[in-house]
């Protein structure tokens, strides 16, 4: 069933959720006709055009958890001995009780970045929009903060990487956002505060726990504070662990929780994280924030932080014209924000805009993809974006980069096959809409997060639609061998409706016939190896 915004509020309200707006936020909130709850939220925001519009970001989720290059969360599991990260960690680096991430943070170097060539090869590959990571797990602010100390300024590059970012991508064009995803440092950061369970350094407590701000007196670090990068001692290992196996579960049943609360004990850093997030979006004005959150973060603090954004694009546009996303949202939610599917389906149309975020590898760099070539394909890709974008969807896709800010080889390929497929299909996506159906096809696919692994491979039975205007297009999964039958283009299924022209985007008309049961076209051979051809269908009222 449809909700209506009407129908929204009246059952906010009668669930006795809404609640009198704040007088007043934070030092530095913008205030204006949004108030930070989710009656507000709902009644105030509209999903832009241009997003709706968009189809496609690129994701540079980039920070100094790439310069392992091992993949996702090392900061956190290079603290946790016996996984492969802390074997890894110890051999390359040192033992973490002497060199802790904050050392890895300063290695930093993006000295083969070159943001403007980059910005320019992923607008050629599809791109809308361009969205930079500002602050990971790792509680490294990527950008100017003013209220985090540990930045990419005074750490690692010595760079506003924010803020370059965002000048290469309005220079070229395209919409500019950023994700936080700092919220969760204060948990994730926990295992920084612990030790070896077994082995000769057993019981000597990681740099986290030791390390005070007057040992940086003289080193590279002057003047931070340890605490206000891994954000204080709050559910910290006890003394007396004596197994690899007994500590993993104490993290596991401490700390390994996906937790949207903040400290008990630590108040400030609730408020510390609005300061930065309102910092973040008053400096770079972006049309986008991702949270990595399963709802707003920390209740309140995240109605706030949405409050002053939208606010604050009021006082810039004149209306709300960003967008904000966030991930397991209520249905009622999704109306005041956009919901974000992790590495995820969709099995229907949705009646709201939404977006997938996904990455052709690892989300933090791993030099295994490269060697192994295990990257997602162009094909993959564009078969996830034409599901995705068939369902009244996005695709927020990220392209990894090793610390030095280059991208490898086959990321490069897989690009430029990107970039061929958009110079002659681009039509079928951009600016589209969906049909009133999705596709057909023998792939089933389930609504979820974190299931794209488990999914079949898509075959060429499998057709998504999207229109523009009074056109529809037909976007085949696989290429066909000889005749192709759609059954949702049968003259029963359209109401008898005729179907009157047929051509292949790039390779011109091709023959077709209509019965009763299903529309047949003759597919050409696919002689120059391509994937997902796309077909444009003419006839009256198809769109209708």
């Amino acid at each position: 069933m449809k909700l209506g915004r009407r129908s929204v509020l009246a059952g906010m309200a009668a669930a006795g959720m809404v609640r009198r707006a704040m007088a007043k936020g934070p030092l530095g909130m913008q205030t204006g006709p949004v108030q930070p709850n989710w009656p507000s939220l709902v009644d105030n925001y509209r999903y832009p055009d241009w997003f709706r519009d968009a189809k496609l970001g690129l994701w540079a989720h980039w920070g100094p958890q790439s310069v392992p290059e091992q993949g996702d969360w090392y900061g956190r599991f290079m603290y946790m001995q016996g996984h492969p990260m802390y074997d890894h960690h110890l051999k390359t680096y040192g033992h973490p009780s002497q060199t802790g991430f904050m050392d890895i943070q300063n290695k930093w170097t993006a000295d083969r970045w070159d943001p403007d060539a980059l910005i320019a090869r992923y607008k050629k590959a599809g791109a809308k929009y361009f969205v930079a990571l500002a602050c990971h797990h790792d509680n490294l602010d990527c950008y100017d903060s003013a209220y985090q100390p540990w930045n990419s300024l005074r750490v690692g590059p010595k760079k506003d990487v924010v803020g370059t970012w965002e000048k290469a991508a309005r220079k070229a064009g395209l919409r500019f956002g950023v994700s936080n995803h700092a919220a969760h440092s204060w948990h994730w950061y926990q295992p920084a505060y612990a030790y070896d369970p077994e082995g000769p350094m057993k019981g000597a407590r990681y740099d986290a726990y030791r390390l005070t701000k007057a040992d940086g007196a003289g080193k590279w670090w002057d003047g931070l504070d340890p605490h206000d990068l891994y954000t204080g001692r709050h559910m910290v290992a006890p003394d007396g662990i004596d197994s690899i196996k007994a500590m993993d579960k104490w993290h596991a049943d401490h700390d390994g929780e996906w937790m949207e609360h903040g400290p008990a004990n630590d108040p400030a850093y609730v408020s510390k994280w609005l300061m930065r997030q309102i910092d973040l979006v008053q400096k770079y004005k972006p049309d986008l924030v991702y949270f990595d959150d399963y709802g707003l973060p920390f209740g309140s603090a995240g109605l706030e932080a949405v409050a002053d954004y939208y606010n604050r694009s009021i006082d810039w546009h004149g209306k709300i014209d960003v967008v904000l996303t966030a991930k397991q949202l209520k249905p009622w939610e999704r109306f005041g924000v956009v919901q974000a599917v992790e590495r995820g389906f969709a099995d229907r149309i949705w009646d709201e805009p939404w977006q997938t975020g996904t990455c052709i590898g690892d989300w933090f760099y791993n030099v295994a993809r490269l060697n192994d070539h295990s990257y997602k394909t162009a094909e993959q890709v564009i078969q996830r974006l034409s599901d995705i974008v068939s369902k009244n969807g996005n695709l927020l896709l990220s392209i990894p980069q090793p610390g030095d800010g280059s991208i490898d080889s086959d990321e490069e390929r897989i690009l430029d096959r990107m970039s061929d497929w958009m110079a002659v299909n681009g039509e079928a996506i951009f600016a589209s809409r969906p049909w009133h159906s999705y596709g057909e096809g023998p792939t089933v696919l389930e609504t979820g997060m974190q299931n794209e692994d488990k999914a079949k491979p898509f075959t060429a039975r499998d057709i998504r639609f999207t229109t523009r205007g009074d056109t529809l297009y037909a976007i085949f999964l696989g290429w066909p061998r000889g005749t192709a039958s759609v059954a949702s283009l049968g003259a029963k299924a359209l109401g008898n409706r005729g179907i009157e022209r047929v051509t292949l985007l790039g390779g011109g008309e091709v023959n077709h016939r209509q019965d009763g049961d299903a529309l047949h076209i003759d597919f050409p051979a696919n002689a120059k190896n391509g994937f997902v051809p796309v077909l444009r269908l003419n006839g009256r009222g198809l769109t209708a």
